[in-house]
């Protein structure tokens, strides 16, 4: 079978409006589908990434000072080159991520949504005046924080980018992004049309290469001002720390272990198929994704036979092909999901679905899984407090209203949650004591580029998307004016 190829593209570093070789030796991106080398990629160190903050706390005069609508203008030119490009950023995503097409290409008209929608917000930066004595003015200003350091993931290697340069550069910022290691072409096709669109040198900075090295530099620099993050609460925990030296602001979008709750009164059929369709998208690698699928005692029998025969239906392959969800992301990832699934069927569990690796035929060199179903989950079960980045359904059934408020809290996370009920009032109650930050009430749809997005406990620090996102790179100053009487 003949697929599409990667397209000619730049594999370099791009600082101070330059594309640019990096100091370190180039590194090889690998297609987690076939495990063929897409292309070599310029690595940065320490001394590039102080370049790149170099570049940005220059432009960030020019930038912050620029006129309104002419920046205004810029923002709405990159939404508009991402828009035409879909086809080509999708098929670039799907070649180094692993993700089906229709998927990668919904992720780049979510980009694009973003990009405009923050454009406008620039002109919605408001302040405030306060009453103040005679003779007197108490004005509330916000103005950008300055330079941004920003660490992106690999499971949405494109909508993660633009979801912080989006909202950083509309507010007047400048910033310097360092994207995941085994994602990077997302960034440098990205990185292209900011080029092309006539983003000013300095604007927006590209370092690829070793976290440790790229993060210290951003965590160290005083001219950094704020540092903004996705990933894992381990990685989240070490750079709030490193922050702390140089009291940057700092977001962090960490980890999620979701619960499900379907209550007896519930629709089966219906949501069954957003369960599925949610579980799956980027084949479980979310970290909005279900993850403890809570089903009230007297129709748990029904719906897991539903629940089964729905994902025994779910197609694997790769993600240039017509299948539901493509490969993990690496061999880690697989091994991952396998000491969850020994250890939860040594305690009881049952797997009535899938269960293993794919490994023959077209899956041999992938890192592919086959979509799983846990029946009888308990809270002894590494998978129940464990997050699983992967296509499995865990199941745990429960009685009583209270108790499953209960167990679904019972987690170090707080991000995402969702509640499937008729009972209006129960919904409200439900809603009101889960301790996550997002709550989908009969749906799962909790990011929107107009609706804040983040966690609390150890999922995170701060919000992404809508006017509370902007607000995270903006700083408020207080003026006093008095006006001199003869």
């Amino acid at each position: 079978m003949t697929r599409k190829k990667l397209p000619d593209m730049q594999s370099g570093l791009y600082i101070d409006g330059q594309w640019t070789t990096g100091s370190l030796e180039s590194k090889a991106v690998n297609n987690p589908a076939t495990g063929e080398e897409l292309i070599q990629v310029a690595q940065a160190d320490t001394a590039d990434t102080e370049k790149a903050i170099a570049a940005a706390k220059a432009a960030f005069p020019v930038w912050s000072g620029m006129e309104l609508k002419e920046r205004v203008k810029i923002l709405h030119k990159i939404a508009n080159l991402m828009e035409e490009n879909t086809d080509r950023l999708a098929l670039i995503m799907t070649l180094e991520q692993g993700k089906p097409l229709a998927e990668a290409k919904g992720e780049i008209k979510t980009n694009v949504e973003n990009m405009h929608w923050n454009a406008e917000e620039a002109r919605r930066i408001y302040g405030e005046t306060i009453p103040a004595p005679n003779n007197h003015k108490f004005e509330v200003k916000k103005q950008p924080v300055g330079v941004v350091g920003a660490i992106t993931p690999w499971n949405f290697p494109s909508n993660m980018i633009i979801r912080k340069i989006s909202p950083a550069i509309s507010a007047g910022c400048t910033i310097i992004l360092k994207p995941a290691s085994s994602t990077p072409l997302s960034a440098i096709a990205l990185f292209e049309l900011f080029e092309q669109a006539g983003l000013p040198a300095g604007v927006a900075n590209l370092v690829i290469g070793p976290s440790s090295d790229i993060g210290k530099a951003l965590t160290d620099s005083n001219d950094v001002r704020k540092l903004t993050f996705t990933g894992s609460t381990k990685v989240g925990q070490q750079l709030y720390e490193q922050c702390g030296a140089t009291l940057k602001k700092i977001s962090l979008e960490l980890g999620g272990h979701a619960p499900f709750i379907v209550f007896a009164d519930a629709p089966i059929e219906e949501t069954v198929k957003t369960l599925v369709a949610m579980k799956f998208r980027n084949n479980g690698q979310a970290c909005t994704s279900p993850n403890r699928i809570f089903v009230e005692k007297s129709i748990k029998k029904e719906f897991t036979a539903a629940l089964n025969q729905a994902v025994s239906q779910v197609k694997v392959g790769n993600g240039l092909d017509e299948v539901t969800v493509g490969p993990l992301i690496n061999e880690e990832a697989r091994e991952t999901i396998d000491a969850q699934l020994a250890d939860a069927k040594n305690k009881g569990a049952d797997i009535p679905v899938g269960g293993g690796r794919l490994t023959e035929g077209e899956y041999e060199k992938g890192f592919f899984y086959q979509p799983t179903v846990v029946d009888g989950v308990t809270k002894e079960m590494d998978i129940f407090y464990e997050e699983t980045f992967g296509p499995v359904v865990p199941l745990v059934e429960f009685e009583e209203e209270d108790d499953v408020i209960q167990m679904a809290n019972d987690s170090n996370f707080g991000l995402a949650s969702y509640v499937f009920t008729t009972d209006l009032r129960r919904a409200e109650k439900v809603s009101r004591a889960l301790e996550y930050g997002l709550v989908g009430v009969n749906n799962t749809q909790v990011s929107q580029s107009e609706t804040p997005f983040g966690g609390v406990k150890h999922s995170g620090l701060g919000r992404e998307n809508g006017h509370y996102g902007i607000e995270e790179f903006l700083e408020v100053k207080f003026v006093h004016t008095t006006y001199f009487v003869d």
